[in-house]
């Protein structure tokens, strides 16, 4: 997929207008499969098919693609020889990408694309007594990149592209080569995933049920990104227990997407509930791919009603309906919020239909967050609830650090979201000079959904002097990513000038957050990426990466709340823990026994290849598969 890809497989609809504007032909496809081939001459086409129809091949000369919705699976080819535009709808978007990549890195620096012999007359064609054949175009190669680079900034040395804000589309093969076919995005600048997160990929494209795991900073959103991406977004539905992290990964809520409130009822009552509201059974129907991140936040009786309400609604008896579960999380992070007094199912692992939804577990090894070792090791023992005198002593040590720099103070964790606002709201009363008020600019009658799914502030009151913190990654190479400190240092336009902690300036303008409501409407936020953060909730920092944090945790009262809190620093000399007591660390007990079983269960998988239907499920079946496999090797 990195190197591009020749075919793309989508709802296709193909549409010849005329000289007048009017339609003269169109032809449809529910599901196509587009191929980019050559001709005996080695001239490109686009050809498109399907089971059942014909296939059309279309020249690949002097076209325009138009690209603003590659993000959603959508864009257009407007063929202008051919008259006639080919609209590409609910395609895996990394693959669009890759297949537009292809297209645009052929068309503008394959030599055998643009040599004579592609240009030749009708006549001569047909006198060259060639046999009519196509074969498919070959993968951009690293000299297929080479050549249009080269040709690039040859030909933008005196033609300069239109300015982003205007251009609407991309010609290719016609006048000078545009800079770029596509503009740069999360689907197209994401590094690439490591093996067990490949994996992982494979096991979701091959259509098994899966629940992957790993302790803070291996990745998961990362990984989770890259899934929803890769699927195609009309039948995929991304959500998660929290509005925070479905903004993370452009989805809505589970709850939001459930249509059953916050499952009080009994399976009836619900079943009858989300059968009454018509987008809500239409939404399930449509399902195939349902994604749902920070599982180890979504309470077991819920999970256990929502695949009750699932098969009722899909009049569908497999587990959950028959659709495609993909679930994300650590259940040694943060867990539900419930009502004490009620006993039970607290985590999903915990209900029955667990086992039966889920065919294959993987678990995230590799740290990303932080690189030093010591720090690793401390956060493995912490997050299982093992805390030893040197770890303690460890930790206790950073207290005497001075972790400050520039100006830039250290943020405070707090384990309630009370004591970080009123931190915040004093520290910015005490400083001198005008406050600056940026209010977000939202989707119509959207703001408290986009209070409670966005990290961006709806009001943002800022002073030259104000601890912030960036929400979205703005220029990782830079290091200004999601959770960099900085302080403002004055105003440019408007607009506040912030520097962080690597002394890089960086003046914040209007970024855009997304979020989809219960009918998969797109809502949208437009507000500067900041935060106040002399403090900030541990609760909100899930997903966070902090380069100059403190905390205290004397206040802790939830299993794997301090291990959430420590593992947001990227390493030991950028931590101050105020106080630690190893009473105020543990974990859930039954967690740690659903991971005791949970490798095991790995172990056991390990024999079983991703392409194979996983059907067994018991121990006993398990060895049995392994012993007639040794007995199969041997024949």
């Amino acid at each position: 997929m990195e190197g591009g890809e020749t075919f793309l497989s989508c709802a296709a609809t193909l549409e010849w207008i005329t000289p007048q504007g009017s339609i003269s032909r169109k032809v449809s496809y529910k599901t196509a499969s587009l191929r980019l081939i050559r001709n005996e001459f080695r001239e490109m086409f686009m050809e498109v098919s399907s089971e059942k129809n014909k296939a059309i091949r279309l020249a690949l000369k002097g076209i325009n693609v138009f690209k603003k919705f590659m993000a959603e699976g959508k864009a257009s080819v407007k063929f202008q020889e051919a008259g006639c535009t080919l609209f590409i709808s609910n395609a895996p978007p990394t693959n669009l990408v890759a297949f537009l990549r292809t297209i645009f890195v052929k068309m503008t620096g394959d030599k055998e694309a643009n040599s004579s012999t592609s240009k030749q007359t009708m006549r001569s064609k047909l006198l060259s007594g060639k046999a009519q054949a196509f074969e498919d175009i070959s993968p951009v190669t690293v000299t297929d990149m080479h050549n249009a680079k080269s040709k690039i900034s040859r030909a933008t040395v005196t033609t300069p592209s239109p300015p982003s804000k205007k251009r609407k589309c991309e010609d290719v093969g016609k006048g000078p080569a545009p800079k770029k076919l596509y503009s740069p995005s999360p689907l197209t600048t994401m590094s690439s995933l490591n093996a067990e997160q490949q994996r992982v990929l494979e096991a979701c494209l091959g259509g098994r049920n899966i629940f992957f795991t790993g302790s803070a900073g291996t990745g998961k959103s990362f990984l989770l990104k890259r899934i929803v991406t890769a699927l195609p977004p009309d039948v995929t539905v991304a959500t998660a227990s929290t509005g925070v992290a479905a903004c993370h990964i452009g989805g809505t809520t589970l709850h939001a997407f459930a249509g059953i409130g916050d499952g009080s009822g009994s399976v009836d009552i619900l079943c009858d509930r989300a059968m009454k509201l018509p987008l809500v059974a239409q939404k399930w129907r449509k399902c195939k791919h349902l994604i749902i991140d920070e599982i180890s936040m979504v309470d077991g009786l819920y999970f256990e009603k929502l695949e009750a309400v699932a098969r009722f609604v899909r009049k569908n008896d497999k587990p959950f309906g028959g659709i495609q579960l993909i679930l994300c999380g650590d259940f040694l992070q943060l867990p539900p919020v419930v009502d004490k007094s009620k006993t039970g199912k607290r985590f999903c692992f915990q209900s029955p239909c667990w086992d039966k939804c889920i065919e294959l577990c993987f678990e995230l090894k590799e740290v990303h967050r932080q690189k030093d070792q010591e720090f690793i090791s401390i956060l493995n023992s912490i997050r299982i609830g093992r805390v030893t005198k040197e770890i303690s002593d460890r930790l206790l040590g950073t207290a005497r650090q001075k972790i400050e720099s520039d100006g830039i103070l250290a943020t405070r964790l707090c384990s309630h979201t009370n004591d970080s606002k009123m931190i915040n709201d004093s520290k910015l009363k005490d400083l001198d000079g005008e406050e600056k008020v940026f209010s977000s600019q939202d989707s119509d009658n959207a703001t408290k959904l986009l209070d409670m799914q966005t990290i961006a502030p709806s009001k943002l009151v800022i002073k030259v002097g104000a601890q912030v913190m960036l929400l979205k990654n703005v220029n990782v190479n830079a290091g200004l990513v999601n959770g960099a400190r900085g302080v403002v240092v004055r105003y440019d336009e408007g607009f506040p000038v912030v520097r962080f902690k690597n002394k890089k300036e960086y003046t914040a303008r209007t970024e855009r957050w997304y979020v989809k409501n219960s009918n998969g409407t797109l809502l949208c936020r437009r507000q500067i990426p900041l935060n106040l953060a002399w403090a900030f909730s541990i609760h909100k920092s899930q997903g966070l990466t902090l380069d100059c944090v403190e905390m205290s945790l004397s206040k802790i009262f939830e299993a794997g709340q301090a291990y959430v809190a420590l593992s947001r620093a990227q390493s030991l000399d950028t931590l101050r823990v105020l106080d630690f007591d190893s009473r105020h660390v543990w974990a859930d007990t039954s967690v740690l026994e659903f991971y005791q079983k949970f490798r095991r269960r790995l172990q056991q998988m390990e024999i079983i290849p991703l392409g194979r239907p996983l059907a067994d499920k018991t121990n006993k079946k398990l060895k049995l598969r392994e012993i007639l496999e040794k007995q199969l090797r041997r024949k």
